[in-house]
């Protein structure tokens, strides 16, 4: 039986150490997710879920910028990283040299960041309190459309905040299963029941 090197790698062996490494799998992140990254989101993506080593970024971006393998743009207000040709046609080529734990688990961590930037953006949630008790407030936009804004009643502050919490978890998840509720509601059909002994 033939072992690869993720067969090795156990959860607390999660950090990249190895820069050639780190480089390649940063190329290969920025290829596969194909948007605008400014510094501090490539930074926050790559060292959480202990995926790399902030000290090891901190170097391998550094030397990257250095090369041309990186160059910053200036969009506006923001900088954002852009990879060269060359660094793009090595993500690519040299994918395989980093453990597919390591590009699934930065893949997820880019996907799971910029799903909850533009939840931010788009799902605004409220606690408010009242006479009794306490209103959720959710409120959902696309483009300037809102598409729910919806109220929900718990009984206490501590109910109302895991409402919120849970809400916040996957909030396009939560507005999709309101409008499935809504569309496969139907008429309430009393159960009827004669009484024999009147």
């Amino acid at each position: 039986m033939a072992y690869t090197y993720d067969d090795y790698l156990t959860e607390d062996m999660l950090s990249l150490h190895d820069e050639m490494a780190v480089k390649i799998l940063i190329c290969y992140f920025l290829r596969q997710i194909n948007r605008p990254i400014t510094p501090t989101q490539l930074a926050e993506i790559a060292t959480s879920d202990g995926i790399v080593n902030y000290f090891t970024y901190s170097s391998v971006v550094e030397s990257m910028l250095e090369s041309g393998m990186l160059t910053l743009r200036q969009d506006g207000d923001e900088e954002y990283y852009v990879l060269s040709e060359a660094a793009r046609a090595g993500a690519d080529s040299f994918k395989q040299q980093v453990p597919q734990r390591f590009r699934n688990k930065i893949l997820s961590a880019g996907l799971k960041f910029f799903a909850r930037l533009k939840n931010e953006n788009d799902v605004k949630i409220s606690i408010s309190e009242q006479d009794k008790g306490y209103l959720v407030g959710v409120t959902c936009t696309d483009m300037g459309i809102v598409l729910m804004d919806l109220k929900i009643y718990a009984p206490d502050e501590e109910q109302a905040k895991l409402l919120a919490d849970k809400i916040r978890l996957n909030p396009t998840d939560f507005y999709a299963k309101v409008i499935d509720f809504a569309t496969e509601n139907e008429e309430y059909q009393p159960e009827v029941k004669e009484v024999d002994d009147l």
